[in-house]
Parts: C-alpha cells; sequence; structure tokens
C-alpha cells in the first residue's frame, strides 16, 4: 500500500445546508463520520482543512488534526493546496469530500494507488457506471469519457457520450461507455502548487467543475471505475437519508 494523507476540506457555508460539516449524525458531527472513514483506508494521517473554528473544534475533539484555512478559496482543492504548501513535493494527498459519510474506506485507498502506479497523471479521481437515461440527462451528474487507457477526455454536466440514433428508454444502449464522475481525487502536494497558480479555465466557469482547469491547461487525470457510492449531503432531505442508512446499518 502506497503512503497517502486524506484532506477533508469543509467549509461552513453552504446553500442549502449551512453549518453541514457539523450536522449530526448519530450523535457525531458529519465531518467526523467522514475522518473516521478516511482513518479507515490506511491513511497515514488524516486532516480537515476548515475556514471554522467550530469544525476544527468538533474534529479535534474526536482526535483528529484540523488546520484552518481563509475563507475565500474557490474550491476545495485550492482549500487543500493551502494546507500542504509547505509539504514535501512527493506526498501524496487524497481529497476526500467532507459531505459524504457513508464513503467506502477502500475507494479512497484505490484512488491513492492508481495516482501512484501511473506516473504520466497529475490527478486520480473515480467513476462508476449510468444505466438510465435520467442519469445520463441529470445536469446534477456529472459524466465522464475516458480514453483507452483509462485517462479522461473531458468532463461535463452534459449527457456524454450523446447517443445521436438511439430513442430515449429506459436503459441506455448495450456497450455504451458512461460513466458517473464521483469526487474524491488524488495529487502530489507539488503539484498543488502549480494547480492553485494556473487560472481558472473558460470551461471550469462555465461548467462548475474544477477538474476542468487540469484538462484545460494539458495536465492528464487517470480514472478508475469502482461501484456505485452512497450519494453525498447536500440537503435536509439527503442528511435523514443518510441518518436512515446508518440507523439500519446497525440493527
Amino acid at each position: 500500500m502506497d503512503d497517502f494523507i486524506a484532506v477533508i476540506p469543509a467549509r461552513f457555508a453552504s446553500s442549502r445546508l449551512p453549518g453541514k460539516p457539523l450536522a449530526e449524525i448519530d450523535g457525531i458531527p458529519m465531518v467526523v463520520h467522514v475522518a473516521k472513514k478516511a482513518a479507515a483506508s490506511g491513511a497515514r494521517e488524516v486532516w480537515v482543512a476548515t475556514d471554522s473554528e467550530a469544525i476544527a473544534s468538533a474534529v479535534e475533539k474526536h482526535g483528529f488534526k484540523a488546520r484552518m484555512t481563509s475563507p475565500n478559496h474557490a474550491s476545495g482543492t485550492d482549500r487543500i493546496a493551502e494546507v500542504v504548501r509547505h509539504w514535501p513535493a512527493e506526498t501524496l494527498i487524497v481529497n476526500v469530500q467532507g459531505d459524504e459519510p457513508l464513503i467506502e474506506p477502500s475507494l479512497i485507498a484505490a484512488v491513492a494507488q492508481a495516482l501512484a502506479r501511473d506516473s504520466g497523471i497529475r490527478m486520480a479521481t473515480a467513476c462508476c457506471p449510468i444505466f438510465s437515461w435520467a442519469e445520463m440527462s441529470n445536469p446534477n451528474v456529472v459524466k465522464v469519457v475516458l480514453d483507452a487507457q483509462g485517462h479522461a477526455l473531458y468532463f461535463s454536466r452534459a449527457e456524454i457520450p450523446f447517443v445521436r440514433d438511439a430513442s430515449r428508454i429506459d436503459s441506455l444502449p448495450e456497450g455504451l461507455p458512461a460513466f458517473r464522475h464521483i469526487g474524491i481525487y488524488a495529487y502530489r502536494a507539488g503539484f498543488l502548487e502549480t494547480y492553485s497558480a494556473l487560472p481558472q479555465a473558460r470551461i471550469e466557469r462555465f461548467e462548475a467543475l474544477e477538474q476542468l482547469r487540469l484538462l484545460w491547461n494539458g495536465y492528464k487525470i487517470g480514472v478508475i471505475e469502482a461501484d456505485a457510492p452512497h450519494a453525498g449531503v447536500d440537503t435536509p432531505e439527503d442528511l435523514e437519508r443518510v441518518r436512515n442508512i446508518l440507523c439500519e446499518e446497525r440493527k
């Protein structure tokens, strides 16, 4: 297993669920649930990068490390870049989203391994198959198209790859390489300085997808295929769903 550190970006503001990282699930803040999953992945260390003293305090109370960051970062990757600025350049970092308390530890480890074994990429991430037109056409579902080596060609909220001659039915045409992007990233600490210095790409602004900044500037992103994960928490309804799932798992 390659040595890596998990860093969880957690900002307090959220338009649909303010203070989301501190939302309690089974009496424990959501961000702490995520940190526990990260710790179970084999990460050497787990850090939470946050703009909130309340989040930092809650994390440290449960035995994890926190680092305060600027509240002005445009993305989680930019927030992590501030934290790891003085770390050794070859340190392998996995960005674990702070609103995914049901993430599988094995997925975190797999993304780290994908970066470690492919010297031609600067970032690794994950995807899972799409099977329905409803998911394919949903702009909240980010799609990714891959090349023959498993590198990302493009990410989009649009329906890609587009099926010109197919009618809209319940399932997609057999053999269509349709994949949903899973928002987890691995990169090396030294590359984050390069990333944060890159200007925001026009396609990134319009799609609202930070990973397009790398493709726009000619860097390769490796993508592994994984099982479909549980959805993250964006709304009060999502939070209640996760609470119910964890309650069922304890029975």
